[in-house]
């Protein structure tokens, strides 16, 4: 193993994703994500923010490991960024970014969302949108 690869891992092992949210103010904040869901919900469709609430309620969960929550960070940061590679105000194709990312997550990290994640997820969806019996993992 090099230096440089291991200096990586003790910095990985070091990694608390918690503080590091709270440290990116600047980047995210649950207030942003909240807000991006409330203003482009029902445009983003309720299988991305499905999906984004899942990773939202991993990013909190200890179960879910550091390298995996660090896929979580980067993919709800993309979402919440006003300047991304397509902005957000541009119809139908401003939000297919975010759902790519999103969805990309989510699927780096499905093995690590448990049944306590989805029941969150799905009951905050609920509270979201009237009828969300279509939308599964």
């Amino acid at each position: 193993m090099s230096e440089k690869q291991k200096k990586y891992e003790e910095q990985l092992k070091d990694f608390n994703p918690e503080v590091s949210m709270k440290n990116m103010e600047n980047h995210y904040s649950d207030r942003k994500f909240w807000d991006k869901v409330k203003k482009y919900g029902e445009q983003i469709g309720k299988k991305t923010v499905y999906y984004s609430l899942l990773l939202f309620y991993a990013a909190k969960s200890p179960s879910v490991p550091k390298s995996s929550k660090m896929i979580i960070i980067g993919a709800l940061s993309y979402l919440i960024f006003p300047v991304d590679l397509i902005p957000d105000f541009i119809p139908v194709v401003g939000l297919a970014d975010d759902a790519a990312v999103i969805a990309t997550a989510v699927y780096k990290v499905v093995s690590h969302l448990d049944d306590g994640i989805k029941s969150k997820a799905k009951q905050k969806l609920n509270s979201l949108f009237n009828d969300t019996s279509d939308i599964e993992l």
